[in-house]
């Protein structure tokens, strides 16, 4: 009676030290789920320094974790708090497990990674399933390359949690494009876990962009680089192409990102104020406005980045990074292999006419819609299917996928 009366929840952890990758992922789909149930909430719990800036739907809100960030190194330390990481890591576990005891999920989903930043949610994770709460594994559609995420997960002792904590794996994409766990050695009664939803559909926002374009009008191609911590090497690029090529026939919109280096932004915006066809913003909440405008993109290739393109269909260039993951590079490359995208390599030169031949091109590149892929952007309808099993059933639920996996293995 008490589940009825104060309704479903849903909790959903992502780790965020930098970018806006998995933020926007864990959004869309708390927006998925409170769309398909009225009675629904989600909590989000994330570390990024920019989830106020993102607009969330009714019943939809997040908890703030303390920030970090990772180094070269590979090492993490505090975002904003003079205090060294291990006090940071201790807070941002506390506050995790507080919050998941006070808002008591129905469902809890972890994106990416299986125990957390640093295991911070392995505590988490225990308290729940002792408490029957069932807890799922989300997994976008590309990793790393086997040789990387094998040893990665050895290390952490990822596939005994898989086993011991989750009732479910769910992949947000497709095996046409890639198997995210190829090469890792996972026992049967783990395998039998997994889920390929296909790749999340976005919508456009109801509100507009913000954006008040100055110099160019639309259609422009649309460049843009996530979260922009990475993105420097794209952005010059074009740049180096409309200062090679003027009379390039599209102007270019350059969408800088909130975490670019301030001295770099600088710089590239010094760029761009001498080029008529060329205007550049440092980041849009709203970005699927711009997208939707586009008439095509220029972009890295990260998960979300790549639903949009799928989503709109626009005709789009993938310069993938290949550090410190090869992740944008296997999703870029595929997709090129079934006609969806066309990738372009950054081998360090960056050649001016090369980007140049590749924007003129750009508008007469097939659209993803003619490449016909069964449930390419089933996503949201499968990801609702899926958590609907485990929020109706609940710990009886539960129970039954204990029997289920006890038997297989």
């Amino acid at each position: 009676m008490q589940e009825s009366r104060r309704g479903k929840r849903v909790l959903i952890y992502s780790h965020d030290s930098f970018g806006l990758g998995h933020l926007r992922r864990c959004r869309e789909i708390a927006h998925t789920l409170a769309e398909a149930h009225k009675a629904l909430s989600v909590l989000i719990l994330s570390g990024s320094p920019i989830i106020g800036s993102f607009d969330f739907r009714a019943r939809v809100d997040f908890v703030r974790v303390p920030g970090v960030i990772k180094l070269r190194n590979g090492d993490y330390t505090s975002l904003a708090l003079h205090i060294d990481i291990e006090q940071t890591m201790a807070m941002r576990e506390s506050i995790i497990e507080h919050t998941a005891k006070a808002f008591d999920p129905d469902l809890f989903i972890v994106d990416k990674e299986p125990l957390g930043l640093r295991g911070e949610v392995e505590g988490t994770l225990a308290m729940l399933g002792g408490r029957g709460t069932p807890c799922v594994l989300g997994l976008r559609d590309v990793m790393d390359e086997p040789g990387l995420l094998a040893p990665e997960w050895e290390r952490k002792q990822v596939v005994p949690a898989l086993a011991r904590y989750y009732n479910d794996i769910w992949i947000y994409g497709l095996p046409q494009i890639c198997d995210p766990l190829e090469g890792i050695a996972l026992p049967d009664s783990v395998r039998s876990k997994m889920s390929y939803t296909g790749y999340l559909r976005r919508g456009i926002p109801e509100a507009a962009a913000q954006v008040t374009l100055e110099k160019i009008k639309d259609p422009f191609i649309l460049v843009t680089v996530g979260g922009g911590g990475d993105g420097e090497a794209i952005i010059d690029w074009v740049l180096r192409a409309y200062e090679d090529d003027p009379d390039l026939p599209h102007p270019a919109l350059l969408v800088l990102g909130p975490f670019m280096n301030s001295e770099v932004q600088s710089d590239l915006q010094a760029r761009v104020a001498k080029l008529d066809k060329v205007e550049a913003i440092t980041f849009e909440a709203r970005i699927e406005n711009l997208m939707a405008q586009a008439a095509g993109l220029v972009c890295m290739g990260g998960y979300n980045t790549f639903c949009e393109v799928l989503s709109f269909d626009k005709r789009a260039l993938l310069v993938p990074r290949t550090e410190p993951r090869m992740e944008q590079y296997i999703r870029a490359s595929r997709a090129q292999d079934l006609g969806l995208v066309r990738m372009l390599q950054d081998n360090g030169h960056r050649d001016a006419r090369t980007m140049a031949d590749a924007l003129r091109s750009l508008p007469q590149q097939h659209l993803p819609s003619e490449v016909v892929v069964p449930g390419l952007l089933d996503g949201p309808k499968n990801v609702v299917r899926l958590a609907d099993h485990w929020l109706e059933q609940g710990s009886e639920g539960l129970e039954l996928a204990e029997a289920v996996t006890l038997g297989q293995g």
